[in-house]
Parts: structure tokens; C-alpha cells; sequence
């Protein structure tokens, strides 16, 4: 006589698999795609990218690091404060398949890929075109391409930047300085929280031409290597 199915264990089953999916993209690694030009010309727009979580708990991020972050509507003190952070809501906008019903996306549940210039302590400058000086020597940026134009006053669209990063903070810019949505224009500072950080985007699974870990040439201070 053949077993019958129960439907207690089915159901059972069909939850525990998706607490471990769903627990794994919570706490270890979770899939982004990119919806901007800011990371031009490294990162192109629906580039799909994998994200590990669990490295800056064994060490701070680096100079270089391409991080996922929560939008700035979730942190910046003048975007947040009318904003509706409800984690439930931002959960249910994350979802596949689920975040783009009507009514349901929140500026505050966006995130955000930049790629981190400045590290705590330091003295760092960012001219209006985009080029970034750190404790007083430039940074080379191989991968930036695109740089804010100005005019012979050397004004332009693109904001300049001066302070100290603070403990606990990094500047993050995005790779096509013309372009990005960055530190340099959130209303309520430059640096981003460490505690805001969701994780290092580390490996490129989509277009499969371009397949590969994210390993390209990173910054370095100008000066810093022998010659």
C-alpha cells in the first residue's frame, strides 16, 4: 500500500525552504541589479551582481569596496524624517515579483551602489569636477571615465566636498562623477554609516559576457607606490 501524502509535512516543508532562502539573503548573500548610470562605465545598467554580508563583520570596509547601502531617505537626518521606514513594508517591496505593485515602493527601502573613497579620520576634499584629494594627495581612480564638467571659472553642476570622514562613516561616490546621486548631495552630510552598509558586491553573474568577480584595478593614493 502506497503512502499517503500528508499535507501538514508539504506545507512544512514549503516554509522551511523559504526561511532558509530568504535567511540566506538576509544574512549571507543576496542578488542587486543595477537601475542607474552612476556607476558607468564599470557597472552597466541591469548588471546583476551578487552581494556578501558577512565580511564587515571581520573588517571594516576598504577603499575601493563596491557597497550596497540603504538609501539615504533611511539615514540622512533632513530625508528621513518624512519618511516611512516601515521594515515590514521594505521587506515586502524587496520581494521579486512584488515591488513594483502600485503603491507599494518607498524611496526609504531603495538602496544605493557607490564605491567607498574615504575611510575614517581622514581629511578629504572633492573638487567640482570630481576628482577626490585625500589628506592632502590625490586619488588616482582608474575606473572613473566621466568626470563634471565646468567652465572656465571652474563651476559646474557637480558639488564640491570638504571635511574630515567621521568614525564610523566612509564617502562613497559613484564611478561616473557627472552623474551620481552621491555624498556630495545629501542634504544632511556626505558620509555614509558603516551601520548603513549592507554589503560588498563582489561578483558579476549577469550579462553572463561579463561574467566574473568584480576585480578590476582599484584607487590608490598618489605617491603611495614605489616607483
Amino acid at each position: 500500500m502506497s503512502e499517503k501524502s500528508n499535507p501538514g509535512e508539504f506545507w512544512r516543508s514549503v516554509v522551511l525552504t523559504l526561511a532558509v532562502a530568504l535567511g540566506i539573503r538576509q544574512f549571507l548573500v543576496e542578488a542587486r541589479y543595477i537601475p542607474s548610470g552612476s556607476m558607468l562605465p564599470g557597472l552597466q545598467i541591469q548588471d546583476r551582481l551578487l552581494v556578501e554580508k558577512l565580511g564587515y563583520l571581520s573588517h571594516p570596509p576598504r577603499r575601493g569596496d563596491i557597497v550596497v547601502f540603504y538609501s539615504p531617505y533611511h539615514f540622512d537626518p533632513v530625508l528621513a524624517s518624512g519618511s516611512d521606514r516601515n521594515p515590514l513594508r521594505c521587506l515586502l517591496v524587496n520581494l521579486p515579483g512584488i515591488g513594483n505593485l502600485p503603491g507599494l515602493a518607498n524611496p526609504a527601502c531603495d538602496a544605493f551602489i557607490k564605491r567607498v573613497v574615504a575611510l575614517p579620520g581622514e581629511q578629504v576634499s572633492v573638487d567640482p569636477t570630481g576628482h577626490v584629494v585625500i589628506n592632502g594627495q590625490k586619488l588616482l581612480e582608474p575606473y572613473v571615465k566621466n568626470y563634471c564638467p565646468v567652465d572656465q571659472q571652474g563651476v559646474g553642476p557637480c558639488r564640491p566636498l570638504q571635511g574630515v570622514v567621521p568614525p564610523g562613516h566612509v564617502l562613497t561616490l559613484g564611478d561616473n562623477r557627472a552623474n551620481s546621486w552621491d555624498g556630495r548631495f545629501w542634504p544632511g552630510g556626505a558620509f555614509l554609516p558603516k551601520s548603513e552598509i549592507i554589503g560588498r558586491a563582489f561578483w558579476r553573474f549577469y550579462p553572463f559576457n561579463h561574467l566574473g568577480e568584480l576585480t578590476q584595478k582599484g584607487p590608490s593614493l598618489q605617491g603611495s607606490s614605489a616607483r
